[in-house]
Order: structure tokens, then C-alpha cells, then sequence
């Protein structure tokens, strides 16, 4: 009897964990999300760097720009699958992103994890703040630092032997807690930062120097952070 209950006590644990995640994307059409692009500003019929493709969210890197939630997330995991599917480039997952167009007249203030090939799971600093073990190590002198054109924005990840090859899929998952965030790419804890300046915002993916394939984009609220 009691390893009845205990096993009707898991599958409903289970089930319930399980029903918190969803797809933010319904790769059908752009539901939920706006697109973000300057050079569209002028040219609203021009080309849309953000297509639908064979079931996939479809990057194609021109003209650059992002495409963003329209909802505001705080305390959650958001979990890609992705591939540079020709040739490696870059692209990025924004994270708590509030006023648009803050740098470069096209970045929205955000923390930005990396997504280029060979530097997953990089932050960049758009705008907003964040702090990992060993900064002067990973970002360079104290002096340097900031969040705006000029300073050190970048804090270089843990480790670049977490990438799959060009053209297969790769995994990276995001923690979004308070004022934490963490980063793993492929199963390897990448990054870890913490006194982030901003603990909530929308998410957006970019198109930015290489065309990139999402076959998932999933979305779960959480109470604590993974180890």
C-alpha cells in the first residue's frame, strides 16, 4: 500500500512539473512575439530576418534585429535547441529585456547569453549589469567594466568545449532567479552570474551574422536554481 501511494505520489509530481513547461513559440506563426527591426523602420515590406521554416523558428541573420516577447517573464528556465545549420556565425538569447534600441540603436537593455559558435554561454552586458567569480580574470581590468559602448561588456563563459559541430543540435539552458542567472550549454554549466541589475523582462532571439535553426523554445517557471 505504501509503495502504491508513494509511486501516485510521483506520477502527480511528475505530471504537474511537467505541465509547467510550454513552448513560447508555437512555430506556426509569430503568436506572442514582435519583431524588432530597424532597417524595417523605413521599409516595412522589406525582408524579415525572422522566418518560419520546415516546423522551425528560422534565424536568417539580414537584416539584423531581434524578436521579442511581448510578456514580461521573472523566476524560470528558458530552454532552446538550436544549430547554425550552413555556417557558424553569431546569434544571442536576451534576457530581461526592457528599453529598446539602447545600444547600437538596436540592442534592447538586456543581458545578453551568447550564442556565437565557439563562445556559447558568454554574457553581454547591454545596458544592465551582472557579476561572476574571478571577473578581472573574465572580463579584464575593474576599470574597464560597463555596460555601454566602449567598456568591457563581455564575461567570457566557463569553458568553449561545449558546442556540438556545425549543423548539429545543440542545447543551451537558461535560470532566471532573482538576481541569478545561469547558463548550460549541451549538459555543461557554462556560467553563473549573480547581483544581476534586472531580475525580470522580456526574452528575445537575434539575427545577427549567421543563420540559425530553433526547433525548441520552452519556457517553465521555477522556485530554485539547478546545481
Amino acid at each position: 500500500m505504501k509503495n502504491t501511494f508513494l509511486i501516485a505520489v510521483l506520477l502527480i509530481f511528475s505530471l504537474s512539473t511537467k505541465a509547467q513547461t510550454r513552448s513560447l513559440f508555437n512555430f506556426k506563426n509569430f503568436d506572442g512575439w514582435h519583431i524588432d527591426v530597424p532597417a524595417l523602420d523605413n521599409n516595412p515590406n522589406g525582408k524579415n530576418p525572422f522566418i518560419i521554416r520546415n516546423g522551425m523558428l528560422v534565424s536568417l541573420a539580414d537584416p539584423q534585429g531581434h524578436i521579442i516577447t511581448d510578456s514580461v517573464y521573472e523566476n524560470y528556465r528558458f530552454e532552446i535547441e538550436y544549430r547554425f545549420a550552413a555556417k557558424p556565425g553569431n546569434c544571442g538569447v536576451i534576457l530581461h529585456a526592457s528599453t529598446p534600441r539602447v545600444l547600437y540603436a538596436m540592442f534592447p537593455k538586456s543581458i545578453e547569453a551568447q550564442l556565437m559558435h565557439k563562445n556559447a554561454g558568454d554574457f553581454w552586458c547591454i545596458g544592465e549589469d551582472i557579476s561572476v567569480p574571478d571577473m578581472e580574470k573574465r572580463r579584464g581590468p575593474k576599470k574597464n567594466w560597463g555596460s555601454v559602448d566602449g567598456k568591457e561588456r563581455r564575461i567570457v563563459n566557463l569553458t568553449d568545449k561545449s558546442e556540438k559541430p556545425v549543423g548539429e543540435w545543440n542545447t543551451m539552458r537558461v535560470e532566471c532567479l532573482g538576481d541569478q542567472i545561469k547558463v548550460w550549454v549541451n549538459g555543461d554549466l557554462v556560467n553563473h552570474g549573480f547581483n544581476c541589475t534586472v531580475s525580470k523582462g522580456q526574452i528575445a532571439l537575434q539575427a545577427e551574422g549567421s543563420e540559425v535553426e530553433f526547433r525548441k523554445v520552452d519556457f517553465t517557471p521555477i522556485t530554485q536554481l539547478s546545481n
